[in-house]
């Protein structure tokens, strides 16, 4: 019995650290070179070609994905000059957007409060990974499906600067077919939330029959993923009715993955970051994701198919949200962004104790004490049934004598051994697995802040003390030179594990011969496990060991 005992507090302690061991597999390295020599290739094809002005749209995943032109028949004579499209310039305190009049979408969306990486010269952090116009996020145009074409526009103003209130930038283009599209953005200081009006107008004299498409193609937000980035989910999500859906970009077959309905927002998210479009228009619209090369998701967003008489106009409206997945601004936003935050069987416990880690940093301004604090309350609510776990075993320990007798007498009749060893339990009171209940009910508290210290943005790149600059990766101590496989000496994680040691060293052990040996040789196993997990998760076990 103690045997299986010590067999199952190990077997729970590790059954869900040893499932991330999944951070040890490297990530596939991808050439930024040849991406982006691919990327001005296809950009150059595109601007440069004689039909660029009646630029179609091709429903077939290839075409749609890698920005190839498809003539449009009929005006394909009447060419615009895409070479005189302007790059527009939006600036607020969050964030600098550079939309193109050639096709109307966002050229670039860098976010003034965070950056690619933890240098300090590192660039902002850019959500646009694309560079053809046709693949630029919120892409427009109406008509048939598979003759869409790509309006040149003609802007309002050059550059908008917004340091208070709200300003407007106002798109007007006209298309070969002799539809007029105007789209008016409006931008918001302190907001990420923007607002995306389109007014189709139609001046051909005759009626016509269409369908709007608002478009979004999408690369990963980080061009070289570590593995822990990796493991976690990206790719293409949606809300609809009351529920959260990702979609993993390897389930989306060839001909993409369909959804339809009330559908509340579409996105496309890694751990941290998001782009998402809002359909405000009717109660009922078409998602569709497609998947190419590149890892490139493309989204469309379409509504159902209307006759348009001449002089005619028809409006669509649409909220747009490029930025950070931080709670506090989510809900500030509305429309049930928030629930792209999703911690999963664990949201539950996940989320009250990423309010507590944010009400703590309110007043300490430092995750690492947050961490501490945090793990001190923890403690203290679980102290009784911790309490109650060490006089189980201290009982144990006590009865050792006792249970060696009766495995003498009866050694040779386990059902009698197993019959009397019950009895003297229920005698003094004792569970034979109290020792390990402490562990089984922490566990689902380890793995909640193990998700909150590795989803939420709150964590990502936030300082501790000393050489522990990122919480949410893990720590190492740099000594002038690489360590192999390591980089540098991962110091939390090696003290951690000789509290375990100690902490061993004070625990009442059964004397169990065989439950010993598997003890003294946990504390290595949780430093093999805790190598690579995030700086914060080991000081919160580094913390409760103390404790």
């Amino acid at each position: 019995m103690d045997t299986r005992r010590a067999v199952l507090a190990v077997a729970l302690s590790l059954l869900i650290l040893v499932g991330f061991q999944y951070f040890f597999v490297p990530p596939p390295e991808q050439s930024r070179e040849n991406n982006q020599t691919d990327n001005r290739e296809a950009e150059k094809s595109t601007m440069e070609s004689p039909q660029s002005s009646a630029l179609k749209y091709d429903s077939s995943q290839e075409k749609a994905l890698k920005g190839q032109a498809v003539p449009a028949s009929g005006e394909s004579a009447e060419t615009a000059d895409f070479s005189k499209a302007r790059d527009i310039v939006v600036e607020t305190d969050l964030y600098t957007a550079v939309i193109s009049e050639a096709g109307g979408g966002i050229k670039s969306f860098r976010l003034k409060k965070y950056r690619e990486d933890i240098d300090k010269d590192s660039p902002k952090k850019e959500l646009v990974k694309t560079s053809t116009p046709r693949e630029l996020p919120l892409f427009f145009s109406w008509g048939i499906p598979s003759q869409l074409e790509l309006p040149l526009y003609k802007a309002d103003k050059e550059r908008l600067e917004i340091h208070n209130g709200s300003e407007q930038l106002t798109f007007t283009a006209t298309l070969p077919s002799g539809l007029s599209i105007c789209r008016t953005m409006t931008f918001r200081a302190g907001d990420y939330l923007i607002d995306l009006d389109v007014d189709v107008i139609n001046k051909t004299g005759h009626r016509v029959n269409g369908a709007p498409l608002l478009a979004m193609t999408n690369k990963p937000f980080s061009e070289s993923q570590s593995a822990r980035e990796r493991f976690l989910f990206h790719g293409p999500a949606l809300y609809q009715n009351s529920s959260l859906e990702e979609i993993k970009v390897d389930d989306i077959r060839d001909g993409g993955e369909i959804r339809s309905g009330s559908i509340s927002w579409t996105a496309y998210e890694d751990n941290y970051f998001m782009t998402c479009v809002i359909p405000e228009t009717g109660t009922s619209h078409t998602v569709r994701y497609l998947s190419g090369h590149q890892n490139k998701v493309i989204t469309e967003i379409t509504e159902k198919q209307l006759i348009t008489p001449p002089a005619g106009q028809e409006s669509y409206h649409y909220k747009v949200y490029f930025g950070p997945k931080e709670m506090k601004n989510l809900k500030a936003s509305g429309y049930n962004l928030s629930e792209i935050v999703n911690f999963g069987w664990f949201d539950v416990l996940a989320k009250p104790m990423l309010y507590l880690l944010q009400f703590l940093y309110s007043f300490l301004y430092n995750y690492g004490w947050a961490i501490i604090i945090t793990t001190l309350i923890v403690k203290l609510i679980f102290w009784p049934i911790s309490h109650k776990g060490m006089k189980s075993m201290k009982t144990m320990q006590k009865l050792q004598p006792k249970m060696a007798k009766l495995r003498e007498k009866y050694k040779n009749d386990k059902e009698t051994l197993n019959k009397e060893m019950m009895q003297l339990y229920r005698t003094y009171k004792v569970n034979p697995v109290g020792g390990c209940l402490p562990l089984v009910v922490q566990i689902p508290v380890f793995v909640a802040l193990y998700k909150v210290l590795l989803q939420t943005i709150e964590l990502r790149h936030a300082p501790f003390m000393l050489w522990i600059n990122d919480l949410s990766a893990p720590e190492r101590l740099y000594i002038g030179f690489d360590i192999p496989v390591l980089g540098g000496i991962p110091v939390l994680t090696l003290i951690m594990g000789f509290t375990m040691y100690l902490q061993q060293k004070l625990t009442p052990t059964t004397g169990d011969p065989t439950q010993a040996k598997i003890m003294k040789f946990l504390p290595v196993v949780f430093i093999f496990v805790f190598i690579n997990f995030s700086a914060g998760l080991v000081l919160y076990m580094l913390v409760t060991n103390l404790l």
